[in-house]
């Protein structure tokens, strides 16, 4: 039974460690992809056009944006970013779960286009953990520290929007749960369509013989 694949939306505060947890479930679990956005800023060396973004002018985003080829998108730095509806759509017709992580914002605005995508939101154990691991990263000063808890306060008032959460506590196992929660994505009604009018014909057929 061949099923179309789910559009995942992760989401969740700066330092939860979505990245790692993707990286985990990527190495271990077949079947999925990740969302290539589109941009209007230049590749960096080592870029590849349709890898690691599709790069566009700004005079193409704009049409794109015109004619709604996009499922959301931003502008950040005077460069737009944004997810090119019909590349997630092959994906998705080809049988992958494609994940597309972004912000709450763009994750609320896919949902209005997409209403059957799934939302997750990755939370850490407590906010002291969250606090700990931005911290240790060594990379930031505690006024960015800071700001960041409190970027997370004002996220967290969007959370029961989310279909679902998932606590990142131990990264494999994380990576564990994230994937048998998007796997169960594959057996809902709407996701199994054509399978299910299938049954019904033949179940027709069936009761109908010889009448």
């Amino acid at each position: 039974m061949k099923t179309r694949g789910s559009l995942i939306v992760l989401s969740g505060f700066a330092g939860v460690g979505k990245g790692t947890v993707l990286k985990s479930l990527f190495e271990t679990h077949d079947g999925y992809a990740y969302s290539v956005s589109a941009t209007t800023r230049p590749p960096r060396p080592g870029e590849v056009d349709g890898t690691h973004y599709f790069f566009v002018t700004r005079e193409r985003f704009e049409e794109m944006i015109r004619q709604d080829e996009l499922l959301e998108y931003a502008s950040y730095v005077d460069n737009y970013y944004g997810t090119p509806r019909s590349y997630v759509d092959n994906r998705l017709d080809e049988g992958f779960d494609v994940i597309l992580e972004i912000e709450t914002q763009g994750a609320l605005n896919v949902k209005k286009k997409v209403p059957d995508a799934v939302l997750i939101y990755m939370l850490p154990p407590s906010a002291q953990v969250l606090k700990e691991r931005l911290s240790g990263r060594g990379t930031e000063t505690p006024e960015v520290v800071k700001k960041r808890m409190r970027r997370a306060m004002e996220e967290s008032a969007c959370l029961d929007q989310y279909d679902y959460i998932i606590v990142n506590e131990d990264v494999d196992e994380c990576a564990q749960e994230l994937n048998s929660l998007i796997r169960a994505q594959r057996l809902r009604t709407q996701s199994n369509q054509s399978f299910i009018r299938k049954i019904q014909r033949e179940l027709k057929e069936i009761a109908e013989e010889g009448d």
